[in-house]
Parts: C-alpha cells; sequence; structure tokens
C-alpha cells in the first residue's frame, strides 16, 4: 500500500470532527471519498497534507511516518475547489511554477509544459493570464501545475464542484484520462454521489466524522446509507409520473 492512514482523530473544541479513521490506499488507485457538509472530509485532507495536525493516529507514506513533516515534504499535493492560480503568472508559467522551484533546466521546463499543455488542450491558452480563462480552463491549470511535479498522492476536495454540469462532466472524464496516463494516485473528496460512483476505483463514505470503507462498487451499491437506492427510487417514481 502506498499510503496507509492508522487511528487518524481530531477534536475541534468539543466536537470530534473525526473519529478514528484507518484505511490503506494502494498506488495508481483513485478512492472516492462520499461525504455531506461537515462531515469531516476537508479535515482529512487537510491532516494528510500537513495543513492540520491529528489528535491521534499516524500517517504512513511507501512506509514512511509522514504525521510531523511539514507539507512541502510530503510529496503530496492537495487541490481545492478553486484553482488558486498566481494572477501575474501565464498559463504556461503556472504550469511549470514546480519544475522552476526544483531547479529543472529551462528547456526541460519548456519540453515538459508543453507536453501538459497539450493533454489538457491548454496549448492554444499557454500565454493567456489567469482571468483570461474559465472555470474548467482554470481547473485544467491546476491540474497541470500538481500533475507536472509527480506528486506521490493527489489530495482533491470537491475539484469540480463549482463548475457548471457540462464542463463538470468533460472535467471528470478528462481526470479519468489524466489518472490513467500519469499512474495517478489519488484521494477524490465529494458530496455528489453520481461523481463518487465515476471518480473512484473504490469507494468510502465519512459521516460525521466515521469513516465507512467498501470492498467493492457493489457493496456500496447496495448499502442504504450511501444513498443510491434513494435516488433509484426517486427516478422510478419519476418515469411513472
Amino acid at each position: 500500500m502506498l499510503l496507509h492512514v492508522d487511528h487518524i482523530s481530531k477534536t475541534f473544541g468539543a466536537q470530534q470532527v473525526l473519529q478514528p479513521v484507518s484505511f490503506a490506499l494502494r498506488q495508481k488507485q483513485v478512492l472516492s471519498v462520499l461525504g455531506a457538509s461537515g462531515s469531516g472530509k476537508t479535515t482529512l485532507l487537510k491532516i494528510i497534507a500537513g495543513l492540520e495536525a491529528p489528535d491521534g493516529g499516524r500517517i504512513l507514506l511507501a512506509g514512511k511516518d509522514i504525521t510531523a513533516l511539514p507539507p512541502q515534504q510530503r510529496g503530496i499535493v492537495y487541490l481545492y475547489q478553486e484553482a488558486l492560480l498566481f494572477p501575474h503568472l501565464t498559463v504556461a508559467d503556472n504550469i511549470g511554477f514546480g519544475l522552476r522551484l526544483r531547479k529543472i533546466t529551462n528547456p526541460q521546463i519548456k519540453g515538459q509544459v508543453a507536453t501538459m499543455l497539450e493533454r489538457l488542450e491548454l496549448s492554444e491558452e499557454a500565454d493567456k493570464m489567469p482571468d483570461q480563462l474559465s472555470g474548467g480552463q482554470k481547473q485544467r491549470v491546476a491540474f497541470g501545475r500538481a500533475l507536472i511535479i509527480n506528486p506521490q498522492i493527489l489530495l482533491l476536495d470537491e475539484p469540480f464542484a463549482a463548475l457548471d454540469s457540462q464542463t463538470r462532466g468533460r472535467m471528470q472524464a478528462l481526470f479519468k484520462e489524466v489518472a490513467a496516463d500519469y499512474d495517478i494516485t489519488a484521494l477524490f473528496v465529494t458530496h455528489d454521489l453520481k461523481e463518487a460512483l465515476i471518480m473512484g476505483d473504490e469507494l468510502a463514505v465519512i459521516r460525521e466524522g466515521q469513516w465507512t470503507p467498501y470492498a467493492d462498487r457493489e457493496s456500496f451499491l447496495q448499502d442504504p446509507a450511501t444513498g443510491v437506492r434513494d435516488e433509484i427510487e426517486f427516478w422510478n417514481q419519476w418515469e411513472k409520473k
């Protein structure tokens, strides 16, 4: 297993946001985590990323305990709903920013950025500034900037929630394609049932800080707590009207 989260817990004041959470994630897998607002899913991602400290438990990455490491030493990238691009840099420079921090030569940076731009269908936007981009384009730039440094784990916190349905669908498909091409290992957090099913190789639910993993897709579909049955029943009743 690449990532092992071992009995991570977190309390804010009198509220226990995370019950002891344990799970493992295999390399090249995407784990979809379904959870409503306030369920603890964002807190969990922040702890894995090193942006919050857990009250208990530990995090292992490739067998190494990273619980006390600062974010920049973890090899983990956290993507939010907002793309958070550098407003003074072009699309190409935003994507290549992490490579420049690693002191990679300019010819290498140029080549890798060009490849990433083409893969994300952004070649024509290379010289544009972030304020000239659509929401979907900004999110693609954020993906490119994250992927080009080859993180061990990618954490995605409802990255498509602010997009319209058509753009969201395109971004979901593009992420699936790029995840396969770049052997991405990721936690994909969402409140959307359909999106969780589309994006994940593996599935889990977090509810009021409690973690429920599923051995397979069928187990997820059959559990009344996931809401799949309610949604199927809703559409069946709709079709009868």
